[in-house]
């Protein structure tokens, strides 16, 4: 898969409207996953992560009310990771044991440097996103072409496998393979759009 642009000026732009509700649902539906699975990555209860998870998409919203999207001063995908992680230290140091030689996580968490998660982050950002517009767009096309597809470009058949299995040519999955690679490449871009990485 393509690395996926940075998410665009726009909707940052209309996610400025708290009644907003379609980009705000659009939102959400991309990122909680992804906000979710970094604390329960990081060893957080499911109850506490999405606590956790809704703190910053609150954040985010007041945030947003007076955000003005600069590329040159970063990527949003960067700073939403560093709201994600001063929540992850500041739930961390409340639940951290107090007394002398505990060891906490949020040690742990200030041992690291701020940066060093990141890579991991963009990689999930981007899996999340491409599953995203993937749920959008499977039930918009046949099953055939969906399947050979997703056989070929995510589970890595062999087209000729999956052009038996299906009954289609292997052209026809070649076909459906690069439809389905644009189409997914499109709705990524309209989410997020085009702008470079700062």
């Amino acid at each position: 898969m393509a690395e996926a642009p940075p998410t665009r000026g726009s909707l940052l732009v209309r996610l400025r409207d708290a009644a907003d509700g379609p980009a705000w649902r659009q939102f959400v539906e991309i990122y909680a996953p992804l906000i979710f699975g970094y604390f329960r990555k990081k060893g957080v209860q499911d109850a506490d992560a999405a606590d956790l998870t809704q703190d910053v998409l609150a954040a985010v919203a007041r945030a947003l009310r007076d955000f003005a999207y600069d590329p040159r001063k970063g990527s949003f995908r960067g700073w939403l990771y560093t709201a994600v992680r001063h929540r992850l230290q500041r739930f961390a140091a409340s639940q951290a044991p107090r007394g002398a030689g505990a060891t906490s996580a949020l040690e742990q968490l200030h041992q690291l440097p701020a940066r060093a998660e990141e890579p991991d982050w963009d990689h999930e950002c981007e899996r999340r996103l491409f599953h995203w517009a993937a749920d959008q767009l499977r039930p918009t096309v046949a099953e055939t072409t969906w399947q050979a597809f997703w056989q070929t470009a995510v589970e890595g058949k062999n087209p000729r496998d999956v052009g038996q299995a299906l009954g289609l040519t292997v052209a026809a999955v070649y076909m459906a393979k690069s439809r389905m690679l644009a189409r997914l490449k499109a709705l990524i871009q309209e989410i997020q759009g085009e702008v470079d990485h700062a």
